[in-house]
């Protein structure tokens, strides 16, 4: 008896899609363009590659890299192959890479060489021991023992490692029969893809996926109407679900077209919106801020924009949504986690504009949301606010190699707790409120304060440490550091952030760092944060008030 949902894998979705859209355009990047076709031989290509260099099924694969073509392919051929994808932030520095490559027992990772001003072989230079003792696709590296091969995507390369173009070189070992084989070997049900995102406790945590979330993305491009008569423009960073769900999988699903840009930059993007006939575009506020702007002083012909998406419903989004309407189109808004996969919550392109910017969505099919009392989990009222808990299909299976954390993630009835503050209206929508957990969003980046806090308690002259959010015109809020000096200590706020800088991504360095001789502490011993957050606000200035005069 088949299922009622067909199960499908991530790897089978380009030859699918070259079998349905044969020649109509798929990828368009800088001067190039692929059709459907030229897209699914490139994945195969990439999938016989890896099979050549002797990727095992299972294998952990992380991507470094910036979005590319090469990102895309990699993206199903790792899945072709029966491969795991370790999607890995381009913002990672020396300490992120090291913990997020050890923990997941990545065995090949696939980096750029240089992107801009940003060194990331010379990163992986420092973070690897000597790569220049023997196999090049079967390294033995102390202290990650289950690395095997370092490929860069670009011309230069670290001794011992491959250039992707050499890895690429070696697809003519791999038969079509074999790589059939490998493909059709493929559990739908199995491990696809281990996402990082920061917690409230320190270290990042590794979310598991398996395939099942194409459903996901059929039914979501169903609800916003989207086919091969699309075209959708992708800045969004690949290593975010937003980016890799919403527009990658979305358009290997319905035949969309994609723009693909390496980065996020408005001028270029609106240039794209017009040139290409763009009829989609997506963004948090931040982007859609910055295309705003950017409209206002060189306009740009956009109307050929049909729909955006905005993850919105929240103070800080609402302004920047309902400008969006005016200038570019209608947005729907929706809800997301890594934990709980992309837009797992969506509006209606037929809602009313106060449902698509006021609120953030209706759960989708097969996805229930319940508002928990944040301390018992107990189901609240109507209208209420409690903590968001998530049950459905999309949820992760759990925290890679973290069960504590898994478990301590779910109630005893298997509902996931977001830890974020919502409530539900009476027209089924719901409203994101912010976050009970303690954590930061840097331009729809998550920060974790404890993470920080960590590596600055180590500092030789920090007593103590407590990292609060200070509100930022731009990316919603960025970090403070409070500092606590030792006894005779002269450390200033230079040799604080010099501490991160390199170290830990640009977005999670802090943008103030302020001394007290104290924090205000509730009964039990707690810092109260709250408490600081207003007294960074004292003593650095209200930037919305600044903003408004």
């Amino acid at each position: 008896m088949s299922d009622w949902f067909e199960k499908r894998t991530f790897g089978q979705l380009p030859s699918d899609a070259a079998a349905r859209f044969g020649d109509r355009e798929a990828l368009v990047f800088k001067d190039r363009r692929w059709t459907w076709r030229e897209f699914s031989a490139e994945v195969d290509r990439a999938a016989k590659a890896l099979i050549a260099l002797g990727v095992e099924p299972g294998e952990k694969i992380a991507l470094w890299m910036n979005n590319k073509p090469e990102w895309l392919f990699l993206m199903y051929a790792v899945a072709k192959v029966g491969a795991v994808l370790v999607p890995l932030n381009t913002r990672y520095r020396t300490e992120d890479i090291q913990y997020a490559v050890t923990q997941s027992n990545t065995g090949t990772i696939i980096s750029d060489d240089r992107s801009g001003p940003v060194d990331y072989l010379g990163m992986l230079r420092e973070v690897l021991p000597n790569t220049d003792n023997g196999d090049p696709s079967a390294h033995q590296l102390d202290g990650f023992p289950d690395l095997r091969r370092i490929v860069f995507v670009g011309k230069n390369k670290l001794p011992g490692t491959l250039t992707w173009d050499e890895a690429m070189a070696r697809c003519a070992e791999v038969s079509d029969e074999l790589l059939r084989r490998r493909a059709a070997a493929v559990d739908p049900d199995g491990l696809a893809l281990i996402g990082y995102t920061s917690g409230t406790t320190g270290n990042p945590k590794g979310v598991m996926h398996t395939h099942i979330n194409i459903r996901n993305a059929m039914e979501r491009a169903a609800i916003l109407g989207i086919s091969f008569t699309d075209t959708e423009i992708n800045y969004l960073p690949m290593f975010h679900l937003y980016g890799l769900g919403e527009v990658a999988l979305i358009c290997v699903v319905t035949g969309a077209k994609q723009i693909l840009m390496e980065a996020f930059e408005a001028e270029e993007a609106l240039r794209l919106i017009e040139s290409e006939k763009v009829t989609i575009a997506h963004g948090f506020d931040t982007h859609w801020k910055d295309l705003l702007d950017r409209q206002a002083s060189a306009p740009r012909d956009v109307s050929s924009l049909r729909l955006g998406t905005l993850p919105s419903g929240t103070d800080a989004t609402i302004p920047t949504a309902l400008r969006v309407q005016d200038v570019f189109c209608p947005t729907v808004s929706g809800f997301g986690m890594t934990e709980i996969w992309a837009y797992v919550s969506v509006s209606f392109p037929s809602d009313t504009p106060e449902q698509r910017i006021y609120a953030s969505g209706m759960p989708m099919n097969g996805v229930e949301f319940r508002i928990g009392d944040p301390q018992s989990a107990a189901a609240l009222p109507l209208g209420e606010v409690g903590q968001l808990m998530v049950k459905g299909y999309t949820v992760m299976k759990g925290y890679y190699e973290k069960p504590e954390a898994t478990v301590d993630s779910f109630t005893s009835d298997g509902w996931f707790l977001t830890g974020d503050m919502a409530k539900l209206r009476e027209d089924g929508r719901f409203v994101f409120l912010g976050r009970y957990k303690d954590m930061l969003k840097v331009g729809g980046e998550n920060v974790s304060p404890a993470e920080i806090e960590a590596r600055l308690m180590v500092l030789h002259g920090v007593s103590a440490v407590a990292i609060v959010s200070y509100p930022d015109p731009r990316l919603h809020e960025v970090a403070v550091a409070y500092v606590i000096r030792s006894a005779n200590s002269e450390i200033n706020e230079d040799d604080i952030l010099n501490a991160l800088r390199g170290n830990v991504a640009s977005f999670k360095i802090p943008r103030h760092v302020l001394f007290v001789d104290e924090f205000p502490m509730t009964p039990s011993g707690k810092v109260q944060k709250v408490k600081l957050r207003a007294s960074a606000i004292e003593a650095l200035g209200d930037p919305g008030v600044a903003q408004a005069s």
